[in-house]
């Protein structure tokens, strides 16, 4: 029986995580196909439907606009996934005979290692950009490294339900203000994720570049695609480290490689290497 497993979302074609993860199962010899699936919120009932009792699945990735939408169609949902309400993870367990759907989130932990990498230190001051789902998770991944509260810009104040839920739930005090207002609160803070789409953030680079004030602290841009982005060669420019999106997206696929193999304890540095390799990323001094 072949195996298998996906990344799902709308659009895909530009997605990263095949030459991610084919590389990994490759150095692993786990003998796990990889393959990226367009498919939209109206289609995903009908796309989980179908795969569920397809032999051979082992795993899916999640990415937008499906991470909420996927939490209605999986049998169970575990960890900060549920906290969040958001997965980016899918994972198929045989049991009895039959086959049971686990939604996860490994974002968190792929921010967390991301930021960590860096060099970022214990209880961070916080600016979040955006107000999304990704935001959710950095929330969560905010308060691992010990951050108590988090501003949180965005262009639409009424649009934050994920990311208010997730302090809620997580006990982190937010300061919801408008984008319009994040150029020297981002600038000053010791970490900033930006969880905008690309290009988005470009406006307030050119606030952040007029200010003409170093940023000494950590900038993650989760948009990867162009790099660098504006806000990161800016951000950059001011003395500040950049963390491009490809490395949260690194590390949150390290966690998924060992769920879709169930051989945690062998995805080792040797096999984050190849991951490196895959899409440009220097290797990992372990």
């Amino acid at each position: 029986m072949s195996l298998r497993a996906a990344v799902l979302g709308h659009p895909i074609s530009h997605s990263k995580s095949p030459a991610l993860h084919l590389s990994a199962y490759g150095q692993l010899g786990a003998g796990i196909s990889y393959t990226a699936i367009d498919v939209t919120e109206a289609l995903l009932p009908a796309f989980m439907r179908q795969i569920r009792n397809q032999p051979g699945w082992r795993g899916l990735s999640v990415t937008m606009p499906l991470k909420t939408a996927m939490l209605d169609e999986v049998d169970e949902v575990r960890g900060v996934a549920g906290t969040l309400g958001v997965v980016n993870t899918v994972t198929f367990e045989e049991s009895a005979g039959s086959v049971k759907t686990v939604g996860s989130n490994t974002d968190v932990t792929g921010i967390v290692n991301a930021l960590r990498h860096a060099g970022t230190k214990a209880a961070p001051s916080a600016v979040i950009l955006g107000g999304g789902g990704t935001a959710a998770s950095a929330i969560a991944a905010l308060q691992e490294l010990g951050t108590g509260t988090v501003q949180v810009f965005v262009r639409d104040a009424s649009r934050t339900s994920e990311v208010r839920s997730a302090a809620d739930s997580l006990d982190v005090v937010l300061e919801i203000r408008p984008l319009a207002a994040a150029a020297r609160p981002t600038a000053e803070a010791d970490v900033v994720i930006s969880t905008l789409p690309p290009r988005a953030a470009d406006g307030l680079a050119a606030e952040i570049a007029a200010l003409k004030t170093r940023t000494p602290g950590v900038l993650l841009d989760v948009a990867y695609d162009p790099w660098p982005s504006l806000i990161a060669s800016v951000w950059q420019a001011g003395g500040g480290a950049v963390v491009p999106g490809l490395e949260m997206l690194l590390y949150q696929a390290v966690e998924q490689v060992r769920l879709f193999t169930r051989r945690g304890e062998d995805v080792n540095a040797a096999v984050i290497d190849v991951m490196c390799d895959a899409v440009g990323l220097a290797r990992r001094a372990f």
